[in-house]
């Protein structure tokens, strides 16, 4: 289990690279301990808006395999649109380790970054659970457009999508252990 966290696109964060590379070490040992998976590796990229978009469209491209102009397009208007919605995203890769993209900007404090971060690295272990990827992989190669998925298979992602986020939500207690003070939202 290897851990990297840096940045991307912010110039200028180096008080803030070494408090998140501090807090990612503690929080892989917690939210491992405390979730049932495997912690793949990890690498943690602290980034603004546009950077999250442009690193979420490699990402799901990469996951998705082979893609053609029209899908890539659609990846980056999907990206753009969630990038201003979220704070993290926690994507699987192929060979098996997980990218979590962080918004520092959303994020004044440590408080803030450490349940961030544990909520992904929540994500992150589920990804080793069995049926987890190829389920990931199908639903992004359907949104799109490579492969069509049925309704069920849509419908059965979406219901699990909600059972993870559930469970990485019960386990943001946890970064007040890495921060006192931090509470979940």
């Amino acid at each position: 289990m290897k851990t990297t966290v840096s940045t991307h696109k912010l110039p200028g964060y180096g008080s803030t690279l070494r408090t998140s590379k501090r807090l990612t070490e503690q929080a892989v040992k917690l939210v491992s301990r405390s979730v049932s998976g495997r912690m793949p590796d990890v690498e943690v990229i602290l980034t603004n808006e546009r950077g999250m978009a442009e690193l979420m469209v490699a990402a799901d491209i990469a996951l998705a395999g082979a893609a053609d102009r029209r899908a890539l397009n659609r990846a980056t208007r999907q990206a753009k649109h969630t990038a201003r919605e979220i704070q993290g995203a926690a994507i699987p890769r192929p060979d098996g380790s997980t990218l979590i993209l962080i918004n520092a900007d959303k994020h004044p404090t440590p408080a803030d970054f450490a349940v961030t971060l544990v909520h992904e690295l929540v994500h992150a272990m589920q990804f080793s659970r069995k049926g987890v990827l190829e389920r990931i992989v199908r639903n992004t190669r359907a949104e799109l457009g490579i492969e069509r998925q049925s309704r069920r298979q849509a419908r059965e992602h979406e219901q699990l999508v909600e059972l993870d986020e559930n469970e990485a939500h019960s386990r943001e207690y946890l970064a007040e252990k890495l921060v006192p003070g931090a509470r979940a939202a």
